[in-house]
């Protein structure tokens, strides 16, 4: 962004074209007049042009309404032309920030006009106000703007996007803040974790079936009869199995006839 350079008689020193700078102030002579406009000596080797739709914001219908040969007018510098040699000057004001000085990343101060339910509005010195969202006021959560600005506050911002069709600037204050960190619980601190501690799940408790309830059944029958068998191997193996399937059949029938209940 250009800085501002404050008039006369500080400028007054500059005697060549190739020192002026844009928004530059001068105090000049109008020294002539015409159909198009005024030409006025600022103390240069060459005079400069003030356009009739410069002269000022409101329309212009003649330029003698507005100035005369010979009256002092202030002037800013609009336009350098080195290689022509020509001084174009504006009697408007030029702003403090014009749209192609206004880029993302910007900071500027400014102050609040307007405070909406959803933001403010702050003057940079730009064509139009910015917009600060609710949301990019503070990092903390607020219901309304109120709680933390108040109106004709003075406030630095950040510029975060710009439509330039539109004339649009979208601005943040929290963007100029520093992040707020997060205070972790003792347990996550003694684990080195952020985020929430982690309980472990419990084993589900596996339910038997029917058919392993019944194998299971007989295999302690048949283990406690063997123990008690005291007979011949071959016989106490016979005897065994023969249990063995019949105990499995009773058991399996108890089981169906008390599921078919």
């Amino acid at each position: 962004m250009e800085s501002k350079v404050v008039a006369t008689p500080e400028n007054a020193e500059i005697r060549k074209l190739s020192d002026v700078k844009r928004k530059m102030q001068f105090t000049g002579t109008v020294v002539k007049t015409s159909l198009a406009g005024a030409v006025v000596d600022i103390g240069l080797e060459k005079p400069g042009v003030v356009h009739i739709s410069q002269l000022q914001k409101d329309p212009v219908n003649r330029v003698e309404d507005v100035v005369q040969v010979g009256q002092q007018v202030q002037v800013w510098v609009k336009r350098i032309e080195t290689k022509r040699e020509r001084l174009e000057l504006t009697m408007i004001e030029p702003l403090p920030l014009e749209w192609r000085e206004i880029e993302p990343g910007l900071v500027v101060k400014g102050n609040i006009t307007r405070i909406e339910k959803f933001g403010v509005f702050v003057e940079i010195g730009a064509e139009r106000p910015g917009l600060v969202h609710i949301s990019e006021i503070t990092h903390d959560y607020i219901k309304d703007p109120k709680e933390v600005v108040q109106e004709g506050e003075e406030v630095e911002v950040k510029v975060l996007d710009i439509n330039r069709r539109r004339k649009q600037i979208k601005l943040s204050m929290k963007a100029l803040e520093e992040k707020p960190v997060l205070e972790q619980t003792s347990t996550q601190k003694k684990k080195g974790k952020t985020g929430p501690a982690v309980v472990p799940e419990e084993p589900e408790e596996v339910i038997p079936t029917a058919m392993e309830l019944a194998l299971r059944e007989a295999m302690e029958k048949t283990q406690s009869g063997i123990v008690e068998d005291r007979g011949d191997p071959k016989n106490k193996s016979t005897h065994s199995n023969a249990e063995l399937d019949q105990i499995l059949s009773r058991t399996l029938e108890n089981k169906v006839r008390t599921a078919s209940k």
